[in-house]
């Protein structure tokens, strides 16, 4: 008898980004709760993984550029 192994929670949408060693990996996900953000960090294979529901995303959105933007004036 064969099985299939299907990914359970197939990403709705998603992105990656490789920066030096490390990889970060957004993925839309959805389940019976409903939609949420998977962030997962990867370095050298060791990986730590967030998740943000999606009625919290638009708050993390404003309170990162709030960061990024401060950050931004911050002398060097």
């Amino acid at each position: 008898m064969t099985y299939t192994n299907p990914v359970p929670n197939p990403p709705l949408a998603s992105e990656k980004l490789a920066i030096d060693r490390k990889v970060f990996f957004l993925d839309l996900k959805e389940n019976d709760r409903g939609r949420y953000l998977k962030i997962t960090e990867d370095v050298g294979g060791r990986r730590d993984t967030i998740m943000l529901p999606i009625a919290a995303a638009k708050d993390f959105h404003e309170m990162l550029g709030r960061l990024i933007d401060f950050e931004a004036t911050l002398t060097q």
